[in-house]
């Protein structure tokens, strides 16, 4: 792009008009205008203090194979009839955040056109679920969700300097999934169909950085009809559906020869810093079963007791970008998919941590982590930081501050073990990994908004925060009565040499101001009351609290050790994590240099976690927590044995193989007990 005065000309001239041209160009001191000494006219030469120097040209190859990621927000329009018994026909308009992935390739012309082939699928967001359009008569509720809509596109466009504008146009299909509550038969019914379409759309794309572009596009899906008859009888008939597409997306350049992923030129200075930015990636796989336990009754919140296999995965993309010195952005967009065992109910240390408390047969997207970290160095000696996801590579000053604030999971800065803290690399079991009896905020998926400030020195920190929590126990709306209502946190972290082995001890306090339910106001309500011990009608703003104090120590080089012990007073209902009031953890986690594969890892560890007096007296009653009610209670601290066996297939991926042991499951004697076998496969880039 080249300035003339207040013309701007864009494009890539030719080498010898762009020649003259810069011949013909000065710039003053003072401003910018036109000089010229061209000879046809006779005008005064103007020299100017610096000469201009040519930027330098950049051709970024857009041939080859190409993969990335997008997000973007849909509107849609469609139009529905249902027939119970008679017909009748409404209009739907709905919205949703998407987003999904594409894989294409591209091959550009010496022209510099451009001819390429794309394949995508896009999810909607968890928090509409696809959602359609929904119809309720006297005998039924009936609800149209888009499970996914998936396109193969061909494409076509000129190609420019490090810019490409394009047209794409193709075939379009996606999964029906009508749902139905009947009053006839009691279930809810679902009938799936393909839809069938057309897509056409338009977009530009610009090289950032070498082998990756950025992506701006919108697109238009016309899906046709589809139609199904449920078991009740009612028929439920969707016409076209109509959707408009505002998509931002990220790709990166396929190698196959092992070489460089682009031939641009790194010294561009329009490209961005390389230690200014990064993206990193995680796919995580869990596969879970147990066999059939004894279990002489169950209750609604019961793990069941016949034998049973679930899986989850997770796909996220960490990206992170450095305007200035100091200022980190990070953004975290996060398929998720899947089921925990009995739909993460039935066990206080719940076996899967990667099992959302939202079930999801389809994946959906989540822009999981959105949040700005402000670093504040206070001088003196400095640390490297290493290049990973959401932390950017580069030095910081030991003693400093740094404020983090955006959506984030609270467990992000607090509650951190070097041993056991990561469900996707680490133990599984939630009350392992993680807090026990600490009611951590977060929504059915684990996060929430808020800030955190930390002061690190070399040898402790002090961290604390607030952060938003659920309007009620376990829901995605926030109570938005900022600082009145919230969690505050606080956490002390003391390092320190042990035989010449570092160690850490975290001590923490946490308080949760909240609309709670009380177990004693429950059990205090009449017993004739419906749904008795109903802890809902006793909710109420109150306060919640405990400690937690959590301590690591290296014994070798290989070998460490891990413990954690956790109280609160246990008198009303959880809001975030697990029923839980107090609990102690001890493991050990060794390295496999002894046996020639040092990136292998075993671990071992139990925890025993108990209830309140309070809380005891609830659920022999008949409540329900937040995970756990089988109907009655013979108590009994509930006690998990977990071991795993990680073993490394490349740099990239490992497999694990892991075993947990749970006796008195929801704390009941009388069920139990459980082995639950796992595998999990987690890649990361």
């Amino acid at each position: 792009m080249f300035l003339i005065g207040p013309i701007v000309v864009a494009g890539h001239l030719s080498k010898n008009i762009e020649t003259i041209l810069l011949a013909c160009i000065g710039i003053a001191a003072t401003g910018f205008f036109i000089v010229t000494d061209c000879p046809a006219a006779d005008l005064p030469v103007v020299v100017s203090p610096a000469p201009l120097k040519a930027r330098p040209t950049v051709n970024y190859d857009w041939s080859g194979f190409y993969v990335g990621g997008h997000v973007g927000y849909g509107r849609g329009y469609g139009h529905d009839t249902l027939s119970d018994p008679g017909p009748s026909a409404a209009d739907s308009s709905f919205g949703s955040l998407s987003g999904g992935m594409q894989f294409g390739y591209n091959y550009r012309l010496p022209s510099r056109l451009l001819v390429g082939i794309e394949g995508d699928i896009s999810f909607p967001s968890y928090l509409d679920d696809g959602i359609v359009g929904s119809r309720t008569t006297p005998s039924s509720a009936v609800a149209e969700k888009l499970d996914f809509v998936s396109t193969v596109r061909g494409r076509a466009g000129y190609a420019f300097d490090r810019w490409l504008f394009y047209a794409t146009g193709g075939l379009a299909w996606s999964q029906a999934r009508f749902l139905e509550d009947s009053n006839l038969t009691g279930n809810e019914d679902k009938v799936l169909r393909m839809r069938a379409g057309w897509a056409l759309g338009a977009g530009a794309e610009v090289a950032i950085a070498p082998g990756w572009s950025a992506r701006l596009e919108y697109l238009y899906d016309h899906l046709g009809k589809a139609s199904g008859t449920f078991p009740s009888g009612a028929g439920y008939e969707s016409t076209t559906v109509d959707l408009n597409n505002l998509r931002l997306g990220l790709d990166r350049k396929l190698d196959w020869t092992g070489e460089a992923t682009s031939s641009r030129d790194v010294s561009d200075p329009r490209a961005i810093d390389p230690i200014s930015w990064n993206v990193h990636g995680q796919l995580t796989f869990i596969e879970q079963g147990y066999p059939a336990f004894r279990s002489p009754y169950q209750g609604t919140n019961s793990l069941t007791g016949a034998n049973q296999i679930q899986n989850t995965t997770s796909a996220t993309a960490f990206v992170g970008y450095r305007p200035w010195d100091g200022t980190e952005i990070y953004i975290n967009p996060e398929l998720m998919q899947g089921f925990g065992l009995n739909n993460t109910l039935g066990v206080a240390g719940f076996p899967n941590g990667e099992a959302q408390k939202s079930n999801f047969p389809i994946p959906r997207i989540d822009i999981a982590r959105v949040f700005v970290r402000q670093t504040f160095g206070l001088g003196g000696e400095q640390e490297t930081v290493e290049d990973g996801p959401n932390q950017l590579a580069g030095k910081q000053d030991i003693s400093r501050i740094t404020v983090t604030a955006g959506r984030f999971a609270v467990l992000d800065i607090f509650e951190g073990n070097t041993y056991s803290h990561d469900p996707r690399v680490d133990f599984l079991n939630w009350n392992m990994y993680c807090c026990g009896s600490y009611d951590v905020t977060m929504d059915k998926i684990g996060f929430t908004w808020g800030a955190a400030v930390e002061l690190n020195q070399k040898s402790w920190a002090f961290r604390t925060g607030y952060f938003l929590v659920p309007v009620v126990s376990n829901v995605n709306s926030y109570d938005t009565h900022i600082l009145e209502r919230g969690e505050y946190i606080g956490e002390l972290e003391l390092r320190y040499s042990l035989f010449a082995q570092p160690g850490k001890l975290r001590l923490m306090g946490w308080a949760d101001i909240a609309n709670m339910g009380s177990y004693a106001e429950a059990l205090a309500m009449p017993v004739t009351t419906p749904n008795y011990p109903d802890i809902t009608q006793t909710r109420q703003v109150r306060t919640n609290y405990g400690f937690v104090a959590n301590m690591e120590q290296a014994i070798t080089g290989d070998l460490g050790i891990f413990s954690r012990a956790s109280w609160s007073p246990g008198l009303v209902e959880i809001i975030g994590w697990t029923d839980c009031d107090e609990s102690l953890s001890f493991g050990t986690v060794l390295k496999g240099n002894a046996w020639g594969r040092p990136d292998d890892r075993i671990g071992v560890a139990g925890v025993v976690e108990g209830l309140s007096p309070t809380a005891r007296a609830f659920f022999a009653a008949g409540g329900l927590g937040i995970l756990i009610g089988d109907g009655r209670l013979n108590y009994r601290p509930e006690q998990i044995l977990e071991a795993y066996y990680a073993y490394s297939l490349n740099t990239w991926a490992t497999l694990t193989f892991d075993y947990q042991f749970i006796d008195n499951p929801g704390y009941n004697a009388d069920r139990g007990p459980v082995s639950v076998f796992s595998g999990r496969l987690h890649a990361q880039f």
